[in-house]
């Protein structure tokens, strides 16, 4: 998926094979993906769950849609 863009620096990793998605509230319990994001930071050695768009379970304002990714998406757009 990077290197189809030229993402030559960024590293992307997948989580087939283990238990992260229903770890991290990405997956339910019968295997239906959910629309999460985490983020990580390593920082003297020690790798952290920094961020996670907890939102996704929030209700939403009357006549809003969900907010949880919306203020990231753009970021795809800034990558490409």
């Amino acid at each position: 998926f990077g290197a189809e863009r030229g993402w030559r620096h960024l590293r992307l990793l997948s989580s087939a094979g283990t238990t992260y998605n229903r770890d991290y509230h990405g997956e339910t319990e019968s295997g239906s993906q959910q629309p999460m994001l985490n983020v990580f930071a390593r920082r003297d050695g020690v790798v952290r769950h920094f961020w996670g768009s907890e939102l996704l379970y929030a209700p939403s304002d009357p006549g809003q849609d969900m907010r949880h990714v919306g203020a990231l998406e753009p970021l795809w757009n800034m990558l490409d």
